[in-house]
């Protein structure tokens, strides 16, 4: 609905242009004209912005994807020209063979997940887990033998990194003002991804401290009935000044998220009960919740939870790894800019 709205209102836009306008035609960059009433190019973009802004977050992993998998070739051929071997010969020292499943790791697979093979026989099962666990052994092999092979010979990737302006707006902050990376979340409080993704998050925080900020904007999904009370209730919190003591509060309780468990949640976190249910009974943090809602659609956010680090964006309950990949290298550019700047001349 919130996107049929906001189609609409572009429509009222163009409509209520002034007639010159209308009448100008090629002179506004149209894309079409509907009797008389152009349709300019900019307002066919907005119209479209959050699949647009999607696909080019795919685009950037498709490209990414590839890059890796042509300097971990470069490396390879680097390597096996130094031992004085062919890359498909070191490509089975080095990988294949310490890729290998035996037959015994693939019964315990199967007897750990049985319920996953469903009317599958051990006999049929193993042939199966035997080539796709050694599959997926090879991808991680291969991947930490380029990470290996990057220390001996140096590679500068150049791709510059998909970025979106994220706007953190009215956001809650937590972190340093002035940290050289900021983490926008977008994220839904009824969402089990969103629970599983927080050892990552506070990890995070753990090894990165200062050099890490936090922003959270609130995006619930249509299908999480109670997820928008609950970004409601933090904002509440927020208004005496405990954002993010109801905001870990409620990742903790998980499910419980009622206006009842709301409430509950408030007085343990120590705030003033009768301020707390005037402010949630009332809604009026709903407009906050809607807010950031649609900041993120027109951001290509579609699920949470959804982060952006330095705009830089990551989806899902990513592990830590994947974090800390994107914020190492946030981190290299801020060195590598101050750096610069305090040997210009």
């Amino acid at each position: 609905m919130r996107l049929r709205l906001g189609l609409a209102a572009l429509i009222a836009t163009v409509l209520s242009g002034p007639a010159v306008a209308r009448a100008a035609g090629g002179e506004t960059g149209a894309v079409a004209i509907v009797d008389g009433t152009p349709i300019p190019s900019d307002v066919l973009d907005a119209a479209i912005q959050g699949q647009l802004m999607e696909l080019r977050m795919r685009e950037d992993q498709l490209r990414r994807g590839a890059l890796e998998e042509l300097i971990a070739t470069v490396l390879v051929q680097r390597e096996a020209e130094a031992r004085g071997l062919s890359a498909d010969e070191l490509t089975r020292i080095e990988i294949t063979d310490k890729a290998q499943v035996s037959p015994e790791e693939a019964r315990s697979f199967y007897e750990a997940n049985r319920a996953r093979f469903g009317t599958t026989t051990e006999a049929e099962a193993i042939p199966q887990i035997v080539e796709g666990l050694g599959r997926q052994r090879q991808r991680e092999r291969r991947a930490a033998l380029a990470q290996e092979l990057s220390a001996k010979y140096p590679v500068e990737v150049l791709l510059e990194p998909f970025r979106v302006a994220v706007d953190t707006g009215e956001a809650p902050l937590r972190g340093r003002p002035d940290a050289p990376v900021t983490i926008v979340e977008f994220s839904d409080f009824q969402c089990p991804f969103c629970v599983r993704a927080r050892p990552a998050v506070n990890r995070v925080r753990q090894v990165y401290g200062d050099d890490v900020r936090f922003a959270f904007r609130h995006f619930p999904l249509s299908f999480h009935d109670q997820a928008p009370k609950a970004g409601e209730a933090v904002a509440c919190a927020g208004e005496q000044g405990k954002f993010w003591e109801m905001h870990d509060r409620l990742w903790e309780s998980a499910g419980q998220l009622q206006p009842a468990d709301l409430k509950e949640h408030a007085a343990a976190v120590g705030l003033d009960a009768g301020a707390f249910a005037q402010c949630l009974d009332s809604s009026r943090n709903a407009a906050v919740v809607e807010r950031d809602t649609e900041a993120g659609a027109r951001l290509g956010v579609s699920g949470t939870p959804a982060f952006f680090i330095n705009g830089r964006p990551l989806t899902g309950a990513q592990p830590f790894e994947a974090f800390a990949q994107v914020i190492e290298e946030e981190l290299a550019l801020a060195r590598r800019a101050t750096t610069e700047v305090a040997t210009a001349p």
